[in-house]
């Protein structure tokens, strides 16, 4: 049964410690479950509580949480908002702009120790100086896509390391494989035109001239 008690981490854990508490409560939690927004939220909510259990920098993070493939656009390839923890975010983010859309095309955890430094980054919130960014992978070989992206952001420089990297390429293969995730609308084709049907009873083109041509006169 769902508890709350999985948000709470013990004074004094260690990063790793966290992380794999986090894994072990989401796996949990995914069990049984496998909508995408219910599991992205709970594990958002873990992320959230576990960093905040931490010393810096880890206790600086002011923003965690995802941002899927917005499958309503079928001109171009777009992240739009999940589920998170901190302040208001940007809505959509394209792919190859920024940290997240470089993450999303790519398809390569992004580890930036000063966002300030990052070429075309995005400042959705002044505050954050540094951000890490996992994408989550589904499918195999040329079926291999990116669905979602986990983005994790801290109030200071070097926010982030490589265990952080480790745990959080976990989670998102572990969310990978725990989620339905929504599938990219397609365009109906156009439908075909509608034959006019000839009306009930009226004589065709073709015998309607038979007919005048033999009517006596």
């Amino acid at each position: 049964m769902v508890h709350a008690d999985a948000s709470n981490f013990a004074s004094g854990v260690t990063k790793q410690e966290a992380y794999e508490q986090v894994l072990l409560q989401a796996e949990g939690l995914f069990d049984g479950q496998r909508n995408w927004v219910c599991n992205l939220s709970n594990a958002a909510s873990l992320l959230w509580h576990a960093y905040k259990s931490l010393p810096s920098p880890s206790q600086h993070v002011n923003w965690a949480g995802f941002y899927t493939i917005d499958t309503q656009e079928t001109r171009k390839q777009q992240l739009i908002l999940g589920p998170f923890q901190g302040k208001v975010a940007c809505q959509i983010i394209a792919f190859g702009r920024g940290v997240c859309g470089t993450a999303a095309s790519s398809q390569t955890t992004q580890l930036i120790p000063d966002v300030g430094q990052f070429a075309g980054h995005i400042a959705c919130d002044a505050d954050s100086k540094s951000e890490m960014v996992v994408p989550i992978v589904v499918g195999e070989g040329e079926s291999k896509k990116v669905v979602a992206i986990i983005d994790v952001d801290c109030g200071v420089l070097d926010g982030f390391d490589e265990i952080d990297k480790k745990y959080l390429e976990q989670l998102a293969e572990l969310l990978g494989r725990s989620c339905d995730w929504p599938q990219p609308q397609r365009t109906a084709p156009a439908p075909a035109p509608i034959e006019s049907a000839p009306v009930l009873g009226a004589p065709q083109r073709s015998s309607w001239f038979s007919w005048w041509t033999k009517s006596p006169t």
